[in-house]
């Protein structure tokens, strides 16, 4: 009797509402897993419409459609003989969810309903979703006509309800569910189940890979069993990353892994287990057994199918493999690499434009482009067709196969420094080395005339003629001529962008690139409108910290010792006037505080115009879609203030008192 089974799982790049293409990803998923011997095969959360439909789902298209590809997938012979398991929402009684759909040779064996649904941070489920609150308890979905012509069913079973093969048991956990206190995969284990799934779409933030394979090794070491667990990868349309890392356990040990981070659209994941590895494990753990002893069952839906074959005692098992983490420069280097590929590719534009200072922040989004490059060399280089083709029909010519990182980032970027009168050699010298290094097609310019044009104006209409501090003038006239800088290289940047291929004979437009870091958007130091404003921001989720421990990894481990200098320099917006040559305004200053509630409320206006950024830390200040806060304060904060010093009194009181003596 057979007890080994092969399952498969799968990272997939989907795209939001891009049906067609998901439609062939899905396929090609099935394909393959079908081609490595599995019998079941695990997709991504939402896969069919794309994860980040986000308010698409309130549109009755996004759910035809969606029923659409399911009769496409149920009626080809590539999904024929392997049970599928593919996401997607699903109208019941007028309720929308977020389902599971398993199916096996064009009939429909059951739908699961996602029971727990992310709603904190990036996640707004339960804005266009229902979680199913009745455990253990099904109902009868009533199939569209389209399905029922096909499938030749009228109703399937619809709930929290697991599904039995003739040699094991399926139960399926939707993303969140494996990260709740009470995970449906804790009663499904102690029920009998053995093979637990989850089907996710999880985006990237640093360091979250850690927690992410604990939950799932500890789900499986606490209670036996094995764990699948797919995922999305890649931009689908919006500020995330999904980040892939597809995953097979059993027993708390992992036996696949999967990619973090790759230009692969399509990855499947295969092993081979046995399941009486699984049930010697359980029978082995007393405390369990008591546990499954008063478990309330779970309703099953029943399949004459077996994941195993009657002959496999001589079929090789897989083996446990330690996972492999990337460290937090290296995701930096890697996750908005891969975005930014997809946002290019997908936008069709012909490249990026970014302005370069010479600073830390735009040096980090070029060294970004720079790793994009090199991933685009090395997945072409490895035969990914995918990617070949793309590049090809961004460089407009058939004939062309990248090779050099650099070759291609001239190709791709260009970059540019705006000097004014008030910019230092160094920062030109830095700026200029930088583009050397990595490649990129790079321009040096002045805006000193576009800016005596518009000051022109101004004194022309006014009478008056504003001055730095520098020269007298007062705090609103020295805040104004920044101000007229920045954003006067903000109209420049567009304008290169658009036509600076034009004037070189190349087709297409650039993608303008900001460089604005989290901490500079909290603390509102970026001028409204100015070179902060940009099509897309690659570090835009990233702690000032991390982005110079990646600029020094950069330095180090790409060799370009440009950055070095860059690192080493004081940090400034050369928009005044320079003191005897030399750099006057600094931009680091000792935080305390009240120093940042002042700064933050002062300044919470600008989020409403923040370019949209690469999400990569737990917390963003981005107003469209996390930061859920006013901007307009009583920037005194008189109350809370007031506290504070308080606080501050009662401890500098106690340190004048000194330690109590100890009778």
């Amino acid at each position: 009797m057979g007890r080994k089974v092969t399952v498969a799982t799968c990272a997939l790049n989907q795209w939001a509402l891009d049906f067609e293409g998901n439609f062939q990803r899905i396929l090609k998923s099935i394909q393959i897993a079908k081609a490595k011997g599995a019998r079941y095969r695990l997709g991504p959360e939402l896969e069919i419409c794309g994860y980040g439909c986000w308010d698409h789902y309130h549109e009755s298209d996004t759910l035809l459609h969606s029923l659409q590809v399911l009769a496409a997938l149920l009626d080809s012979s590539v999904t024929q003989d392997i049970i599928c398991d593919v996401g997607m929402p699903v109208m019941h009684r007028n309720v929308r969810y977020n389902c599971r759909v398993i199916f096996l040779n064009r009939k429909i064996l059951l739908i699961r309903p996602k029971m727990a649904l992310a709603n904190e941070g990036n996640y707004r489920e339960l804005r266009w979703f229902t979680p199913w609150s009745r455990s253990r308890q099904t109902e009868e979905y009533v199939l569209p006509r389209m399905l029922q012509d096909l499938t030749k069913q009228k109703t399937v079973p619809f709930g929290d309800v697991v599904l039995a093969t003739r040699d094991t048991c399926i139960g399926s956990e939707v993303c969140e569910e494996l990260w709740t206190p009470r995970s449906p995969h804790i009663d499904m284990g102690l029920d009998g189940v053995e093979i637990i799934t989850n089907a996710s779409g999880s985006h990237h933030v640093l360091r979250k890979a850690h927690t992410r394979v604990d939950l799932v090794t500890m789900a499986t070491s606490k209670n036996g069993g094995i764990y699948l667990l797919a995922n999305q990868k890649g931009c689908d349309g919006d500020r995330l990353y999904y980040d892939g890392c597809a995953m097979i356990a059993m027993n708390g040990s992992i036996f696949a892994q999967g990619t973090q981070f790759s230009l692969d659209d399509v990855e499947v994941l295969t092993a081979t287990l046995d399941l009486e590895d699984v049930r010697s494990y359980r029978a082995e753990i007393s405390s369990r057994n008591l546990e499954a002893s008063r478990v309330s069952p779970y309703p099953r839906v029943n399949v004459d199918f077996a994941l195993s074959v009657s002959e496999d005692l001589l079929e090789p098992v897989s083996e446990p493999v330690e996972w492999t983490y990337h460290s937090p420069e290296e995701e930096i280097s890697l996750g908005p690499a891969c975005w930014l590929w997809d946002f290019l590719r997908r936008s069709k534009q012909a490249g990026f434009f970014l302005p370069l200072s010479g600073g830390v922040d735009s040096a980090a989004s070029a060294c970004i482009v720079y790793s994009m490059c090199c991933l685009v060399c090395e997945a072409v280089k490895s035969g990914n067709q995918q990617v070949l083709g793309d590049i090809q029909s961004l460089v407009n010519e058939n004939s062309y196969t990248p090779q050099d990182p650099r070759e291609l980032c001239g190709r791709l970027l260009t970059t540019c420094y705006m000097a004014s009168e008030n910019s230092s050699q160094e920062t030109h010298s830095r700026a200029t080395e930088l583009a050397q290094q990595i490649g990129s097609y790079h321009i040096s310019l002045s805006i000193d005339t576009a800016v005596k044009a518009v000051l022109g104006i101004f004194s022309l209409v006014t009478g008056k003629f504003p001055r730095f501090s520098a020269h007298g003038g007062s705090s609103r006239e020295n805040l104004a001529l920044q101000n007229v800088q920045a954003r006067i290289r903000m109209v420049l940047a567009y304008l290169f962008a658009q036509l600076s291929l034009w004037s070189r004979g190349i087709q297409g437009g650039l993608l303008v690139l900001g460089s604005a870091n989290v901490d500079e958007s909290l603390l509102g130091y970026l001028t409204k409108y100015d070179c902060s404003s940009a099509d897309i921001n690659p570090i835009g989720g990233i702690s000032k910290t991390d982005l110079r421990a990646f600029v020094q990894f950069c330095a180090e481990c790409i060799q370009l010792p440009a950055l070095q200098t860059i690192l080493s320099a004081p940090a400034t917006a050369e928009l005044e006037p320079l003191a005897n040559g030399q750099v006057s305004q600094t931009d680091e200053v000792a935080e305390k505080v009240k120093q940042f509630f002042s700064k933050y409320s002062m300044n919470r206006h600008k989020m409403t115009t923040l370019t949209p950024a690469y999400h990569a830390e737990s917390y963003s200040p981005d107003d469209n879609r996390f930061d859920l806060r006013p901007f307009l304060y009583n920037t005194a904060w008189p109350w809370q203030f007031r506290h504070i010093d308080d606080q501050v009194l009662q401890l500098e009181r106690k340190e004048q008192q000194g330690p109590k003596d100890c009778v």
